[in-house]
């Protein structure tokens, strides 16, 4: 009988990449996958020491599985991820039930270390751990971690019989780049980078097994230079370039994150280029204020990125670009809050990812800076640019009607309807009427190119498809459509 597996992940798209690497291997040893946690026989959590609330996610379900524990003795319970790595021996004392810690350096070991523990578990349980520690930094065991790391991206399966047309490929591991107030460095490791023809074999599989859109992952992906034995050197440009001219019959190429330090007039060039590869930059900006950038170390100033967008936008006139913000940054002054306020009015982003400053454990701003800015201005000053990012979006997506866009449908939703009053034009009784849709057809979901979010109605049997559909009405985060 195949053994039951629970998996939740936690946090940013690498990690649901790695937990589809995971997966893909434990089906292997037999594993089936369950959406019942209490029952599986394993239960693993993938987690995020990026933001505070993913972590308390995961303090909330390990509590939850101290009685579950109890009606079924034989649960293995592991956390894996940068919870893992960060917190390690905090983890086993406050949750003495959990059997397993793998760090995302180690993850290419979890595969055995899940075995061992399904067969200890009528004995004496033992816990398991394989983290990289601080060693890890040193050359000697990079090369060692980018061997082992190598093989299970290289290991990677599915099946076109399961549907999805959309896949993460990994370009880069871990991250130098050490700003201040993230733990991403001491929880992955160091930077390393894959291999180009390794990637490119990686994203023809894709494509050859019917996937129509692929992400290149990287914490700072446009950072990739990969150093070849003989000297020569592929730039995140030259990456770009090899993809798309290999996978000829891949529609959409995009990548995430990328860091405004390392963005190359060649890498935009490539981008506007490549035919395939969407016009598209999640770029985050995180402050406009050159004396907060400084403190937390980011390398670049407020009018440097102003100049990096502004050229992205001369060579690529209908690119969307996303930004992150951080708000109450220790010492952070209103006008310099403002100084944000204004680069958000001028980028005019397609969305932003704006959270309040919280100290995570380990970093130098947490270890250097006390957490000043109180927690009601840090709501003020939150609700002020999502208020601004908001109004952004709406005249964005308002824009966009009338417009024909190409969408990948994702599937269905349940999203809210379009507005009645669209563009000075009051709905009148007669229209509501004949947009009345058939029985058999949903609300679907699809994005642009420009990864803008699109409703329509239609047969489900679009999901997965690449179609062109005319955008009647907009809502702040959502536009609407019909096929």
């Amino acid at each position: 009988m195949k053994r039951r597996l629970y998996l939740e992940t936690f946090g940013c798209q690498m990690n649901v990449l790695d937990s589809e690497l995971v997966l893909n291997q434990l089906r292997a040893m037999g594993y089936e996958q369950t959406d019942t946690r209490d029952t599986a026989d394993v239960v693993l959590f993938n987690t995020c020491s990026v933001r505070e609330h993913a972590e308390q996610k995961v303090w909330s379900r390990l509590g939850e599985l101290r009685e579950a524990r109890q009606t079924n003795p034989t649960m293995v319970i592991g956390v894996i991820g940068c919870m893992a790595e960060r917190d390690s021996a905090d983890l086993f004392r406050k949750f003495p039930h959990i059997d397993i810690l793998c760090g995302p350096g180690e993850l290419d070991r979890l595969p055995g270390m899940v075995h061992n523990a399904v067969l200890n578990t009528g004995t004496a349980r033992a816990r398991q751990s394989a983290l990289m520690g601080k060693n890890t930094r040193r050359s000697a065991t990079l090369h060692a971690a980018e061997d082992t790391l190598e093989s299970l991206d290289l290991s990677r399966s599915f099946s076109p019989a399961d549907g999805t047309k959309q896949a993460y490929v990994r370009i880069t591991r871990g991250c130098n780049k050490f700003c201040s107030y993230c733990v991403v460095p001491y929880t992955r490791g160091p930077e390393v980078h894959r291999p180009p023809q390794n990637i490119i074999d990686e994203v023809k599989k894709l494509t050859d097994g019917g996937h129509l859109e692929v992400t290149l992952l990287g914490q700072t992906v446009n950072h990739y230079h990969y150093k070849h034995p003989d000297g020569r050197t592929t730039s995140f440009a030259d990456l770009l370039y090899q993809i798309h001219e290999a996978t000829p019959h891949l529609p959409r190429l995009r990548f995430v994150t990328s860091f405004p330090r390392d963005f190359s007039r060649e890498a935009l060039q490539a981008m506007r280029d490549c035919s395939r590869i969407c016009h598209y930059l999640h770029i985050p900006a995180q402050s406009g204020s050159d004396r907060i950038l400084r403190m937390m170390n980011r390398g670049y100033s407020a009018d440097q990125y102003l100049e990096l967008i502004d050229t992205a936008r001369q060579l690529m006139p209908d690119i969307a670009i996303a930004s992150d913000f951080i708000v109450g940054f220790p010492t952070e002054t209103d006008d310099e809050f403002q100084q944000t306020v204004a680069l958000t009015a001028h980028c005019r982003f397609k969305n932003s990812f704006i959270f309040k400053y919280s100290p995570r454990p380990g970093t130098h701003a947490q270890e250097r800076y006390p957490d000043d800015v109180p927690e009601e201005v840090k709501r003020r000053r939150n609700n002020e640019l999502l208020a601004l990012q908001g109004n952004i979006c709406a005249d964005n997506n308002a824009a966009m009607v009338g417009q024909s866009v190409e969408i990948l449908v994702e599937g269905e939703g349940s999203l809210a309807s379009p507005p009645t009053v669209d563009a000075g034009h009051v709905e009148l009784a007669w229209e509501k009427k004949k947009q009345k849709h058939p029985a058999d057809h949903k609300q679907l979901i699809g994005r642009t190119r420009g990864d803008q979010i699109v409703a329509f109605h239609a047969d489900p049997s679009q999901i997965g498809k690449l179609l062109t559909v005319k955008i009647t009405a907009a809502r702040q985060m959502t536009l609407f459509a019909e096929c």
